[in-house]
């Protein structure tokens, strides 16, 4: 906060109202520290904060006034005792892993995951000795019997990308307690506004940035945040590694925290509407959003989170062929690699996000041929349908 306050505050104010201390200038706003380092007044102070017998400033690949106040934000919207924020939210994933596992350690993943974290997990990982095996998100009582004397860490994404799967957050952490496993929660897709894992037991929480934390399509950036013994050493690894926050990416979704609260509730709105409105769709097998009663695993959503998100998935009955056919099809809504933006994008995973994955694995994910995801974005609900409907008309 800009004074000192004893005042405990809700979340959504605390991501429009903490920010760094006010310069000599009395800036309202906070500014943009673009410095590569940081100056000390004599040789004993720089000593000392060499020593880490000071939290002063050193160096921006360490730690950054922007950068700690995106962080600040972030554990105070996710209830966490600490942070680190990164280049992007692999980054911030990678981290979580090589800080806190070594050579000889198991990690139990669950199978329905980002394609560049099933190609850490599958492809890097081995290479530091560190051994995985998936588990299925939808079995979730076959999970304990995996877990061996050298598991260290549970990594999951709920809901999962990009097929929407939810999985029971306070059963992950009472496995995790009762083993003494790190539990590991990648929330990205609900965001800190529709869902707070720490509360049911997650002891390390990731997010990409880039998504709907920026809202807008502009920067990269990750963060996770967790217990602060965790997130010491994961700071420690980044330190000495370098995949640094900038100062003027820190400062955007900093500035895009305030707005969050706003965002997702129209986000999960018009996503609700959309998903409510292709339900039963002649040329669709199935519509597929966390919040439709139809979901498998609504129950747990509901339970667990406050909105649905702004992401809606669906499965063309005439599969890959007309897949091809509604991207191009499409007038209004964008083709690009990302999700969270504030304008509505189409994806097809089985040949962009996954496609990496045998047909096997996509297939074992929930990942079809004919799968689409839409990330919902601010427009007016009805010309998003209206777009939607008259590709699935044109695609048939």
């Amino acid at each position: 906060m800009s004074k000192e306050s004893n005042r405990k505050y809700s979340p959504e104010t605390n991501a429009v109202r903490i920010q760094v201390p006010k310069t000599d200038e009395m800036e309202h706003t906070s500014p943009m520290f673009l410095t590569s380092s940081f100056c000390f007044d004599n040789a004993e102070e720089m000593r000392a904060t060499f020593a880490d017998e000071t939290d002063f400033n050193i160096y921006s690949r360490f730690s950054n006034p922007n950068v700690d106040e995106l962080i600040r934000k972030m554990c105070a919207l996710e209830g966490a005792e600490a942070g680190h924020a990164t280049a992007s939210g692999m980054s911030a994933i990678f981290a979580s892993f090589m800080a806190l596992m070594k050579a000889g350690d198991h990690l139990l993943s669950a199978s329905s995951i980002f394609g560049s974290t099933h190609t850490v997990i599958s492809k890097f990982l081995p290479k530091y000795g560190i051994e995985a095996t998936y588990f299925d998100i939808n079995d979730p009582n076959g999970i304990e019997a995996l877990i061996k004397p050298n598991t260290k860490m549970i990594f999951v994404e709920t809901p999962s990308n990009p097929g929407l799967e939810i999985i029971d957050l306070a059963l992950l952490g009472e496995i995790a307690n009762k083993h003494n496993l790190i539990l590991n929660v990648d929330n990205c897709f609900a965001s800190p506004v529709l869902q707070r894992p720490i509360e049911f037991g997650a002891h390390l929480v990731t997010t990409s940035a880039t998504k709907w934390i920026d809202g807008q399509g502009r920067v990269l950036g990750g963060v996770v945040v967790g217990k602060k013994e965790l997130i010491k050493e994961i700071h420690a690894f980044c330190r000495s590694t370098g995949p640094a926050l900038s100062p003027f990416n820190a400062w955007v979704l900093s500035k895009s925290l305030e707005t969050l609260h706003v965002r997702m509730e129209r986000h999960s709105g018009s996503a609700l509407k959309l998903a409510t409105a292709l339900e039963g769709n002649r040329h669709l097998s199935f519509v597929r959003y966390p919040f439709l009663p139809s979901h498998p695993q609504y129950a747990v959503a509901t339970k667990q989170m406050s909105g649905g998100g702004g992401l809606v998935c669906f499965e063309l009955k005439g599969g890959l062929q007309q897949g091809v056919r509604f991207l191009d099809s499409l007038e209004l809504l964008s083709l690009t690699a990302n999700l969270g933006d504030s304008r509505s994008i189409a994806s097809h995973p089985a040949s962009t996000t996954h496609a990496k994955l045998t047909e096997e694995e996509r297939l074992k994910v929930g990942i079809t041929p004919g799968l689409i995801r839409i990330s919902v974005g601010l427009e007016n609900v009805n010309d998003i349908l209206e777009d939607i409907l008259q590709a699935l008309d044109h695609s048939a």
